[in-house]
Parts: C-alpha cells; structure tokens; sequence
C-alpha cells in the first residue's frame, strides 16, 4: 500500500508542472476521496453507533499510520510540532469525523454534503487568522461567491431553512478549516504523510478507551450490522481518514491552503453523484447549473493573488 501511494503521489504531477498547478491536482485526488466521506458514513450509522463510526474509523486508521511510520522510520516530531498536530488531530481526526456522525443520522448525504461546501472558506479564514497567507481582495470575492453559491443551493434544496443537525454540521466544518489550515501548514516541513499519520497515532491514547467503552454495550448490534454498513466504516477508515490526507496536505504544501482549498468547492458536487450512486439520493438537473457556477469560481480564483 505504501508503495502505491509514494507512486501516486509523484506520479500524479508531471515534470515541469508549477507548484500551483501540482498542488491543485494533488488536491483534486484527495477531495475526490473525501467526496465519498458521507455517502460512507451515512451506510454505516445506518446500522452503527455514531460516535462508534467516528472514533472507531480514527483508530484504524492510526493503526495503519503507525506501520507506515515504522515502514518509513520516520524521526519523531519535533517540540514546535506538537500543537499543530493536536490542532490536527482535535479537527480531523475527532471533531469533523463525530460531528458529521450524529448530523447523518438524521440528515441526507446529499444535503450534508453542500453545506460543507463552506469548508475551503473557512479555511482560508483559519489561515488568514493564523498568518499562514495573505489572501487578496480579488481571492475573498472569489471564495465568498463560490461560498455563496453553495449554500443557495443548500437552502434550496432544504426548502429555505436548515435542518437542526445543520449547526452539527457547520461545526464539523469549523472543526476541520482548523485542522487543514494547521496541517497544510505544517506539511510544508513535515510532509502532508507525516502529519496525518503522527495526528492519528498521537491521537490514540484519547481513542482507543472510548472505542472500547463505547463499543462494549452494542456487541451484539454490531455483529449483526451487516456488510454495507462495515463497507462504508472501511471506507471511512481507510481513504477519508488516512490514504485522502497523503494527498490533500502534499497538495495544500505545494500550491498554497488557500488556493488548494477552493478545489474543496467541488466536494459538494461529487458527494451528489456518490450518493445518488450508493444510497440512491435524488440528483436533479439543476444541480449541473449549480456544479458549473462553482468550477467557474474556483477557476478564477486560481488567477487571484496570494501571498504565502
């Protein structure tokens, strides 16, 4: 596995190609995994618990960082590293995982998945505040409109109003701007592998009891689950917690978080297409309209200024 994902990672970017250009690209790969996070979730709170699903895809997913960093014999992080990995591991790890658990209980994926169309805005925000980047006013109308666009089309699918587990699912957005912002950062002298797997590791001590607390009184739901719910806990498990990252924070050290982050407007777009394909969740045509107003953003975007 690990030699896969060395391949992929610089197979994916052709020689020649700008930082810009390979971080974009590195970072469409790993939002095209995390597009699928809640159409994956939602089967598996299906038949698990939540918090079970959230706590419990973070601990496998810490048991394979810990091999690749024995495969790898990676140094331990330094002191200076410490908070940013808490900070991403306290956003990433637990806060975005839990929170989007308990809101799918009771919201559609398709619905979930628009509103976390904010996220490259909140990330960018995060940053600025941060002192990471220095975005331009040219780059904030551009974030602001994609942003806008997004959560039009949130409201319009809901009628108008948000759903009460709406507030779960804007704090898992906060939750995660967090942890980006501090993981794209922090990638650009650790390496985007390093960080997500030294936040999971780091973040097993606090994991492991809870897991096994939790998982204690529902042994006997779990065993009867079924496959489509432990399909999507694997997915959960693998790809939106652990192998997506690899990409994601390789990408955001090479082109920049806040410009990398707006090819997160996309997300929502593919999370439709996901969940119409694994749950059955409508897809209508005005939803093309609304896909191609956000690439339009994020295409103009990458013209605007940043200072790293």
């Amino acid at each position: 596995m690990t030699t896969i994902l060395t391949s992929e990672l610089t197979g994916a970017v052709r020689p020649g190609m700008s930082d810009e250009s390979a971080g974009m690209l590195l970072g469409l790969v790993g939002v095209a995994m995390f597009s699928l996070t809640l159409p994956f979730t939602r089967m598996a709170v299906a038949a698990l618990e939540p918090v079970f699903v959230a706590l419990g895809r973070a601990l496998v997913a810490a048991l394979l960082a810990g091999i690749w960093l024995l495969w790898k014999r990676a140094p331990l992080p330094p002191r200076s590293a410490l908070w940013p990995l808490a900070m991403v591991a306290l956003g990433c790890v637990i806060g975005f995982p839990w929170l989007t658990s308990i809101a799918l209980r009771s919201l559609p994926a398709s619905h979930g998945a628009v509103l976390v169309g904010i996220l490259p805005l909140a990330t960018a925000l995060v940053s600025a505040l941060r002192g990471n980047e220095k975005p331009s006013l040219g780059f904030w109308l551009t974030a602001l409109t994609g942003s806008a666009i997004v959560i039009g089309f949130a409201l319009r699918q809901s009628g108008g109003s948000f759903h009460q587990a709406d507030l779960l699912m804007f704090g898992a957005v906060a939750a995660a701007a967090v942890g980006y912002a501090e993981g794209g950062k922090l990638s650009r002298s650790m390496g985007g592998q390093q960080v997500i797997s030294w936040a999971l590791v780091l973040s097993v001590p606090l994991v492991l009891p809870l897991v096994v607390w939790l998982a204690l009184p529902h042994l006997d739901r779990m065993a009867g689950a079924g496959a489509r719910a432990w399909i999507g806990f694997a997915y959960v498990s693998v790809f939106s917690m652990f192998i997506g990252f690899f990409f994601w924070y390789r990408g955001m050290a090479r082109g920049g978080i806040a410009r990398v982050g707006q090819v997160q407007l996309l997300q929502p777009f593919m999370t439709l297409a996901g969940a119409w394909v694994l749950l059955g969740e409508p897809l209508e045509m005005g939803n093309i309209g609304f896909a191609l107003a956000v690439i339009v953003v994020v295409a103009i975007g990458r013209r605007t200024q940043i200072n790293r």
